[in-house]
């Protein structure tokens, strides 16, 4: 289960289990396939995060059955779903306060755009020397961006940011992470 309302904040595991279909020294095998799971994501091997696992019924065998072959069950499961779910790769997006003189507002913008930001407002001080613009920008492309923010503003730009929350990378970024993992697994084999 995954939704965007009620998505869990870490990964969760549900017993919803009625009945002896799985015994029950089998659950924590079936949770630590979940882990497994979400340890190494299908699209570039980052952990999966924020989803909510439901175990409703299974079936269990006197002579095939496991720990580690409710483990792996529940691990290959969790794998093949989150395939046929369409995932993306989550990048941080971060708040970012600008504080620099009003002279300066177009370079500031044009370079927040640059970086694939995007502009929440701006406000001008009261005697009109000062602005402050505030934006939403993809923690990845800030890098470097103090010293773009110093040489355009003549030293007198300022800016802070803190974590505002985790959003899909573009299309096309994605598919650049997920050949370039897949590029390096078949080195490493």
């Amino acid at each position: 289960e995954a939704g965007d309302s009620g998505i869990p904040q870490v990964n969760t595991f549900d017993n919803q289990c009625v009945g002896t279909n799985i015994p029950t020294e089998y659950y924590t095998s079936c949770e630590k396939g979940m882990n497994d799971a979400f340890a190494e994501g299908p699209l570039v091997g980052s952990e999966v995060e924020r989803l909510k696992v439901v175990l409703q019924d299974g079936a269990n065998h006197a002579v095939d059955s496991s720990d580690m072959a409710f483990r792996t069950c529940m691990r290959n499961a969790i794998r093949d779903t989150i395939r046929k779910a369409a995932p993306s790769i989550l990048e941080p997006v971060m708040t970012v306060e600008i504080d620099c003189p009003t002279e300066f507002q177009g370079s500031v913008v044009a370079s927040v755009n640059k970086r694939m930001g995007v502009i929440q407002g701006s406000d001008v001080n009261d005697d009109g020397s000062g602005l402050k613009v505030v934006a939403e920008v993809p923690l990845a492309n800030m890098f470097g961006y103090s010293t773009e923010l110093r040489s355009q503003t003549q030293g007198k730009g300022e800016f802070s940011m803190e974590y505002f929350k985790h959003q899909p990378v573009p299309r096309n970024v994605q598919d650049e992470l997920m050949q370039k993992y897949k590029e390096e697994q078949q080195e490493a084999a």
